[in-house]
């Protein structure tokens, strides 16, 4: 008996998804497919499913492979996929919302803790034999608000961490279920006003691309630090790099980028009021395997779904 074929646009599984998966063919595109190489693989394999690590799908794709019922995001955002073309040729979207929220949130923190605490500059200077001590201060967050764009499990997660540091938290979100007493739901406006730090985790979708820009940048406090672990496009990055230049950003934390990889030469380069990272914020040992499962388990109960409508 022929097996189905599920097609990972990655070179690898988490072995406990590939035992959820094991009554599929599991075809891999390789660590950097590109898209004419997914097209191809579709072409041949004509897969049922496709489990989405790395690179987009878009419509092309989709029309090679007849089969194809489900397209399951590696992980929470499903921007990388053109829903529109997938609604249109009748084909379930789904993700693994949540599976890597630890992992990013903790990222998150990682990156506002380096930008408060001066922490990459520092550990330059000492290994070039400085003792910086007499001149140079950090910024202390105990006292300081958080804003959070984006209320999901990621935004709730950096929120907790945020209170342990005894930081006032403020969220904007219009979607946002419950959320803790900790967080003060506040429009826009008033996280741009009222930020000491803002931190995005949020989907990118049409209506909030360049979110962050000129005019929002304009009514942020002087000297505000910028977080992102969520997507390169909630930023105009030629805007936020002139917003660093006149020092009304004093430090940005950078883990996604509009481009990806990021070019080189690039911008950001060079700039030690820049922490940078390669869009690792949910690259953990334990990520990948949660979001293995949850993309896993989100096949079989799409296509289970899908097919007790024929019956």
């Amino acid at each position: 008996m022929i097996k189905p074929v599920i097609l990972v646009t990655g070179a690898d599984l988490a072995p406990q998804a590939i035992e959820i998966l094991k009554d599929f063919q599991i075809i891999y595109a390789g660590k950097a497919p590109r898209p004419e190489d997914i097209v191809t693989l579709c072409r041949q394999h004509n897969p049922a499913a496709i489990l989405l690590r790395y690179g987009k799908v878009n419509a092309e794709m989709m029309d090679a492979a007849p089969a194809l019922k489900v397209i399951s995001k590696h992980g929470s955002g499903t921007d990388t996929i053109d829903k529109d073309a997938a609604t249109e040729r009748g084909i379930r979207v789904v993700a693994a919302i949540g599976a890597n929220a630890s992992a990013v949130a903790e990222h998150a923190l990682t990156l506002l803790l380096a930008c408060a605490k001066s922490t990459i500059a520092l550990n330059e200077r000492m290994h070039s034999g400085h003792w910086d001590k007499a001149t140079h201060k950090t910024i202390e967050l105990n006292g300081k608000t958080i804003g959070i764009i984006g209320l999901g499990a990621i935004g709730q997660k950096f929120a907790n961490m945020c209170s342990a540091l005894g930081m006032r938290i403020i969220g904007f979100d219009p979607y946002a279920k419950p959320v803790s007493e900790k967080i003060q739901l506040v429009d826009l406006d008033t996280i741009w006003r009222e930020s000491d730090a803002i931190s995005f985790h949020c989907p990118l979708t049409p209506e909030n691309q360049n979110l962050l820009n000129e005019n929002t940048l304009q009514n942020c406090k002087d000297g505000v630090i910028i977080i992102n672990t969520a997507r390169g496009g909630l930023i105009n990055e030629e805007d936020l790099m002139h917003a660093i230049k006149s020092t009304k950003v004093s430090m940005a934390g950078l883990d996604s980028f509009v481009t990806e990889p990021m070019t080189a030469p690039h911008p950001f380069h060079g700039n030690p009021r820049i922490v940078l990272s390669p869009h690792i914020g949910g690259v953990t040992n334990e990520a990948y395997i949660n979001m293995g499962i949850g993309a896993a388990k989100n096949i079989l109960s799409a296509l289970s779904s899908l097919e007790a409508t024929k019956q």
